[in-house]
């Protein structure tokens, strides 16, 4: 069974760029952040992709939107790779989780995978979720190459996944707002081909 996974983080939005958490709140692109999505899509345009999938939240659904157009294709849409959900900590930004949570806070910078937010999912919960979805899209799209649109957090467990280290280091990896990830999947074997490749956002005014 082998897949070909272009792997897009969504492109930026307002509370991206103020370092604002945004787990499973439905924040839109901002206006940087759909020149992005036009750049990812002419990057992927000359991809034949057998499908485009999508988390639900409104920013990767419209950054897969942007893509999927290019190629005449729907949007399919996969609840498993969401952001993680942040609970309390949904729409503070970092240094006022850092002011109120602070012990919390430097644990999740220092293991992350060993802290619990409050009201939210730990890095377990959601690498279980992502798990059981690329198990399904593996199913469905056996020989194929497809395009996934997730979020900063679900595209670390995925990448990770491939290069076989677990979940302390998801702070390893760096993942930018539209960066390109190439993985394969094939039988009990994986490959990184490229990691948050930006190169399409050399001419994007607004860059961060």
């Amino acid at each position: 069974m082998a897949l070909r996974l272009l792997l897009v983080r969504h492109a930026e939005t307002d509370w991206n760029r103020a370092r604002r958490y945004q787990g499973w709140q439905d924040t839109p692109l901002s206006e940087a952040g759909r020149g992005q999505a036009e750049a990812v899509g002419r990057l992927l345009a000359g991809e034949r992709f057998a499908a485009v999938w999508s988390s639900p939240l409104g920013r990767a659904r419209e950054t897969a939107s942007i893509i999927a157009a290019k190629q005449a294709l729907s949007v399919r849409e996969a609840p498993a790779f969401k952001e993680m959900r942040f609970g309390d900590w949904e729409g503070l930004t970092s240094a006022e989780v850092s002011a109120r949570f602070p012990g919390l806070y430097q644990n999740w910078r220092d293991t992350p995978h060993l802290v619990t937010v409050p009201g939210g999912e730990t890095l377990g919960d959601v690498q279980k979720r992502v798990l059981a979805g690329l198990a399904e899209l593996r199913a469905a799209h056996d020989g194929e190459m497809i395009c996934l649109v997730a979020h900063g957090i679900s595209a670390r467990i995925l990448i990770l996944e491939a290069l076989g280290l677990g979940l302390d280091r998801v702070w390893s990896l760096e993942i930018a707002p539209t960066g390109v990830s190439e993985l394969e999947f094939r039988g009990d074997w994986a490959a990184v081909h490229r990691m948050n490749s930006l190169v399409h956002l050399d001419r994007v005014a607004g860059r961060a």
